[in-house]
């Protein structure tokens, strides 16, 4: 394993210091607890979207102290410590909502069982990938739904950190995003890739029409022509000439675009290529995509604000200790008590209850066993690590699926992008 490869150093210098002073105090064995969840959902959103369970689970198996880790953590701890980590090896069980479910303030979206040491040094790599992944994806999510059943298509790849980039690819798939711009993000986990041509590509060209010959006969009729690098119009008038009415898309990327999507639909009508689909790019975010709803477009692609989360990069989940062993080997419950930042001590079950129509009506969460189910209610948390194996990997299409089935499944409130209370309610039984 080399540097790159090992995920033990994506963490705080604290986790490292506490599991010393732990060790020299005989209470790092002490079975634990741990819980990452969200106090609220940001901005007035009605939901969030749980993503980077996959890319957790790959985490938490490359979480090994090599020689070159061990090496870079010399002056941090000290050697009794440095031995402890040579050996380390997360042994316990983590439960999870799986990737792709809705959640919902104090939702449990993880529980990690172990022993102090072993749950408290992955608190940083897991809520870097889940606080990151989830915000992509709950804003994916808002825009799709927006979208309808036009298709978005994720490039936003040279708005963000190149690792981000990759991330925010697979979280936008999970959420209902057809395809992305990144290769990195196809290579690794299978999302479909696509993209044409960009401004500097009819600018190399002598005029438009060199740069759409040379396109189409390189690509195909079936291309997508980038017609706002001059005169629209024009752009439009001989990309068909070009392609004939098989042209597979125009692309627009500035201007009054519900405007131009009007005059740009009513030109290829005429000019026979009714089939010829409508591409729209230019700072999109859900809220621009619902102004389009009226608007003959046939697809979305999104950058910006969609690997920035659409004015919220992160979900807020927190990773606390919440029971603990105490005297004779008995699980206590244990909470922070500050003002604004009280937390529910005790180890969670999570339930969403349905009416009889099957749709969401609210978030149960209780201490302790699961109780005998009196309606239909149901269970969100799965196993996802036991005795230190991952027992949940899965295809990120089954992600995708189960978002798709989850959203439905929540009240039409979940549709209103206007700031507002959650969908359902989180009950505490």
């Amino acid at each position: 394993m080399s540097p790159v490869d090992s995920t033990a150093l994506l963490t705080d210098h604290y986790e490292l210091t506490m599991l010393q002073a732990a060790l020299a105090a005989g209470s790092a064995a002490r079975r634990s607890v741990f819980e990452l969840f969200p106090r609220r959902l940001p901005g007035g959103r009605r939901y969030g979207v749980v993503a980077g369970v996959g890319r957790a689970l790959d985490a938490i198996e490359a979480f090994r102290f090599d020689q070159h880790t061990l090496a870079a953590l010399d002056g941090v701890v000290d050697e009794r410590t440095l031995s402890w980590l040579a050996d380390y090896r997360f042994s316990g069980d983590i439960w999870g909502y799986p990737e792709g479910e809705a959640y919902f303030p104090q939702s449990p979206l993880v529980i990690v069982e172990s022993s102090f040491a072993e749950a408290v040094l992955l608190e940083t790599v897991l809520l870097s990938i889940y606080n990151h992944d989830s915000a992509i994806a709950t804003a994916a999510s808002r825009m799709t739904l927006a979208a309808g059943e036009r298709p978005c298509i994720e490039m936003g790849s040279r708005r963000t950190h190149e690792e981000a980039a990759v991330a925010a690819a697979r979280a936008a798939y999970v959420a209902g995003f057809g395809s992305t711009s990144n290769l990195a993000a196809r290579a690794r986990y299978g999302v479909p890739s696509a993209g044409t041509s960009a401004h500097s590509f009819t600018l190399l060209h002598d005029t438009e029409e060199d740069a759409f010959r040379a396109q189409v006969s390189s690509l195909g009729k079936g291309t997508t022509l980038l017609v706002d690098t001059y005169d629209i119009a024009e752009a439009v008038r001989l990309g068909v000439e070009v392609a004939g009415p098989e042209l597979g898309a125009v692309r627009i990327d500035s201007g009054d675009l519900g405007v131009l999507a009007h005059q740009v639909r009513a030109q290829l009508d005429r000019l026979g290529a009714a089939d010829t689909r409508i591409v729209v790019t230019s700072d999109l975010d859900e809220y621009a995509i619902a102004a389009l709803a009226a608007a003959p477009v046939d697809g979305y692609g999104v950058g910006t604000q969609l690997v920035t989360g659409s004015g919220h990069p992160t979900c807020g989940f927190v990773y606390k200790l919440v029971s603990r062993e105490g005297e004779g080997g008995k699980m206590v419950s244990v909470a922070k008590k500050s003002a604004d930042k009280v937390s529910v001590g005790g180890r969670k079950f999570a339930l969403r209850r349905r009416n009889p129509d099957g749709v969401a009506e609210a978030e149960l969460i209780g201490v302790g066993s699961v109780p005998v189910d009196d309606g239909d209610d149901r269970e969100l948390l799965v196993p996802l690590v036991r005795d230190g194996e991952i027992v949940a990997r899965e295809p990120l299409d089954a992600a995708r699926r189960r978002h798709r089935e989850s959203v439905d499944e929540l009240p039409l409130t979940v549709h209103s992008l206007i700031k507002g209370d959650p969908a359902i309610p989180t009950v505490f039984v």
